[in-house]
């Protein structure tokens, strides 16, 4: 599996959600609404949810394991610092 492409957009205000992004996978598969968050310990990325009747948030589609989630943490959160570097230009 690679990731072909990602678009981040930021988030304007001033709460811990700082950006929004989509990827796409193997040129043929795109998932939307990944938050990247400013959490206690760093940023983090957050895959698209959904609120149950029981009101608890469940993902709707997220890596399998801890290695697969990793990476796509660590390439979604090096977008968003390069978009950043980009709009300092």
């Amino acid at each position: 599996m690679q990731i072909t492409d990602i678009r981040v957009r930021k988030v304007d205000n001033e709460g811990k959600l700082k950006a929004t992004a989509s990827i796409t996978i193997d040129e043929v598969f795109v998932v939307h609404d990944i938050k990247i968050i400013e959490g206690a310990k760093g940023m983090f990325v957050a895959m698209p949810s959904r609120k149950g009747a029981d009101g608890e948030y469940k993902d709707i589609a997220h890596p399998i394991n801890t290695e697969t989630r990793n990476n796509l943490q660590k390439i979604i959160l090096e977008k968003y610092e390069s978009t950043l570097d980009e709009e300092k230009e």
